[in-house]
């Protein structure tokens, strides 16, 4: 296949370019209109810019057990949809979680053939797991996700400061990356709890403090013991300092952020509107700016979404009651247009937003083979159309249940089409996703877990 395009993103910035797909993996890039037409078929997109598809690191798609709250078809049909093209799914919120390896079996077993994009898994890291932090390393998940404060279901306890020194000194062991969600409990109890519809008084619940102070104790723990680690979801730009120091001190640390972190602010919330509520929270528009100053200057590693559905009850939405709803926003299929609409007000450019959305979160995972489009990368690629305007329906997304904060919103730039490895993703399309292991697992270095056909029979 060969795709033209007058705006692809490539590593070196945008430019017209032809993209030349052999056996599902980019063979050349060359100037526009050069490369002559192949056997296959030609796309040409005009002034349709191609991306590489993203990569999401931080999904929760809660299958099994929790499935009603979302599963892999689902979640990875919004995927397609937003552009993205690997995911990696995190530990909790699914029973058994992934925290031994029946429960990352029981995961590979629920999500085997049913994936549009391709799929790779986070263990995790509770108290009493250590010796199972090993065995999962081994089995290829990419790296072990940690609470500092409670996570909101029993069957993933949160770590305590003994708990988490155990678990970073066993990852520093096994090379393995460490993803810390941080809030601080003791912060967090003696901050005022005021149940409600008040947006405010469900901010002031989650004060900066729990982030920094939960930060603190996480780089502390990091330099005694080498581990590297990775704070999710930065809300609060108080953390922005304690993470530069630490770097200049030669500690292992990188951040991420999240759209609805960039892209919204505390005083657009209405009252009542839990669609809205996520942990840590949206915090104001001077510390969104923060954010947004900080992702320019290359502080954080990646933007993902931290998409966290539930049902619509357990959202509150009859009460709207904040103290009461299940915390999460769920983007998944609206990070792109969210991300693009609000950097290109400020001035951004569409190789930021790759930069950001495909490549930080591939290097991130080590998923070489993605996040660029580039001879020898494998062939995931977003027809996205920059100037179109998007206004949100919930009733079009296709995540399992259709609660968005982003609701009537109107955001600029459409994806057009989807492919992974050269082939088109369709919505009612057969899967062709794969399950991914870490590269480098023992036995399958690199090796992609086929879940659905690969017509060319080709491993890596």
């Amino acid at each position: 296949m060969l795709l033209r395009s007058r705006r692809a993103v490539l590593p070196e910035g945008e430019r017209p370019a032809d993209v030349l797909v052999r056996d599902g993996r980019i063979e050349r890039v060359a100037p526009h209109g050069t490369l002559d037409a192949p056997a296959g078929p030609v796309v040409d997109l005009g002034a349709t810019a191609l991306l590489p598809g993203l990569v999401d690191t931080h999904v929760h798609v809660n299958e099994p057990g929790r499935t009603e709250w979302e599963g892999f078809d689902s979640a990875t049909r919004a995927a397609a949809a937003g552009g993205v093209t690997t995911l990696v799914d995190m530990p909790l919120n699914s029973v058994p979680p992934t925290t031994t390896p029946a429960g990352l079996a029981a995961k590979r077993g629920a999500a085997e053939g049913r994936v549009r994009v391709d799929t790779g898994f986070w263990g995790g890291a509770v108290p009493g797991n250590t010796a199972e932090l090993e065995p999962l390393h081994r089995a290829g998940v990419f790296g072990f996700k940690g609470f500092l404060s409670p996570s909101g279901v029993e069957e993933f306890p949160h770590l305590e400061p003994a708990d988490l020194e155990e678990a970073l000194a066993e990852l520093a062991r096994l090379g393995a990356l460490a993803l810390v969600h941080a809030e601080d409990p003791a912060v967090l109890d003696a901050a005022p709890q005021r149940p409600g519809r008040r947006y405010r008084d469900f901010l002031a619940s989650r004060p900066d403090g729990a982030e920094t102070a939960a930060v603190a104790r996480l780089l502390d723990a990091a330099r005694r013991t080498g581990a590297r680690v990775h704070v999710l979801h930065v809300s609060s730009a108080a953390v922005l300092p304690l993470l530069a120091a630490a770097r200049a001190d030669g500690v292992r640390v990188t951040a991420e952020t999240c759209p609805h972190y960039l892209c919204l602010a505390a005083e657009e919330v209405p009252d009542g509107d839990t669609a809205f509520k996520c942990c840590p929270p949206i915090r104001d528009e001077a510390n969104r700016d923060r954010l947004w100053a900080a992702l320019a200057a290359g502080e954080f590693a990646a933007v993902v979404s931290d998409h966290s559905p539930c049902t619509a009850d357990l959202k509150q939405r009859g009460s709207g009651d904040f103290a009461a709803a299940w915390g999460g926003v769920a983007s998944l299929q609206l990070g792109l247009p969210a991300v693009w609409t609000e950097a290109r007000r400020r001035g951004h450019t569409l190789a930021d937003v790759v930069r950001w959305m495909s490549a930080g979160p591939a290097a991130l995972a080590g998923l070489d083979a993605k996040g660029a489009i580039a001879p020898g990368r494998d062939a995931d690629l977003v027809a996205f159309d920059p100037d179109a305007a998007l206004r949100v329906d919930p009733a079009a997304l296709h995540h399992r249940n259709p609660v968005t904060p982003y609701a009537g919103r109107t955001l600029t730039g459409a994806v057009r089409a989807t492919w992974l490895r050269g082939r088109p993703v369709e919505p009612d399309g057969e899967p062709l996703g794969r399950l991914l292991d870490r590269p480098g697992t023992p036995g399958t270095p690199g090796t992609p877990r086929a879940a659905g056909p690969d017509p060319e029979g080709r491993a890596r």
